[in-house]
């Protein structure tokens, strides 16, 4: 496809993306092509800011500082805007009280089990009670410090969400289960196999404007890149938004332009023309 629209460098000063199905390709690996663009972006003032509803630690294990320029900086929007963190260290957080934790980890135990299971997102450590091998190895893709426990309504940890993940399809399986909770908290599809429940008013659009504020960024200046549901309060926050080729109807209706899909590096292609861009 034609690359769409891209921003003169000059007037960029904060590029946002998306992880899974926007930035990674689709085996989770950084495009080896994104690293020589950090240094120019680098170069220019520009700050790259991933944004995910991964782990904080998994999000930051994917910069390694030997390839991240700026690195003591970084910047990410982890757990779907409940945690961002600047140089490592913590500047917004919201954390679910205790008895909204013990709502949801009792309303997916009457989920069937097979279909998958809840994952106690905390600041500290990701906590599981389901112990198989195939649940847990595919759970800690995402969430890089992960423990099994025998009750997830016993961890002892601020806890920013919980996701839970579904075998079949997140949409028309746990989403239902987990509707009657949205009175209260904010029950996102964040893929096709994942749920998210966060208390209300927290999304990666809310963190970016919080960072915008903070950084004295304005939407104009702003770059983002995503693909699902979960991503549209995000690319509202920007004026210079992208929905990734093949991304949800709703994400491809609401952002200004459509990038390449991330199986051909859209983020990366997009990325490179800005930085030629005269």
């Amino acid at each position: 496809m034609l690359l769409p629209p891209v921003p003169r460098p000059a007037d960029v000063r904060l590029v946002v993306t998306d992880m899974d199905g926007t930035l990674l390709d689709p085996d989770g690996r950084v495009p080896d092509g994104l690293w020589p663009l950090l240094a120019r972006m680098h170069d220019a003032g520009i700050t790259l800011v991933p944004a995910s509803g991964r782990q904080h630690a998994t999000i930051a294990a994917a910069f390694p500082p030997e390839r991240t320029p700026g690195h003591e900086e970084l910047v990410i929007i982890a757990e779907n805007g409940t945690y961002v963190t600047r140089g490592g260290a913590a500047v917004a957080t919201d954390d679910l009280a205790p008895e909204a934790v013990g709502a949801i980890v009792r309303a997916v135990r009457g989920i069937d089990p097979v279909r998958g299971g809840a994952v106690v997102a905390g600041r500290r450590s990701a906590y599981v009670e389901r112990a198989d091998p195939g649940f847990v190895d595919h759970v800690r893709t995402y969430y890089t410090d992960l423990t099994v426990v025998d009750d997830l309504l016993a961890v002892d940890d601020q806890v920013l969400k919980v996701a839970v993940y579904d075998d079949v399809d997140s949409a028309t399986g746990t989403y239902p289960s987990l509707e009657h909770l949205a009175g209260t908290l904010q029950v996102v599809v964040s893929s096709p196999h994942w749920v998210d429940v966060m208390n209300p008013g927290v999304n990666k659009g809310v963190a970016l404007r919080r960072l915008q504020a903070a950084l004295g960024v304005t939407p104009a200046q702003t770059v983002a890149f995503g693909d699902y549901l979960n991503d549209l309060e995000m690319l509202d926050a920007a004026d210079w938004s992208y929905a990734m080729a093949g991304a949800h109807p709703d994400v491809l209706a609401r952002a200004a332009h459509t990038a390449p899909g991330n199986a051909d590096h859209g983020v990366v292609q997009v990325l490179a023309a800005m930085l030629d861009e005269r």
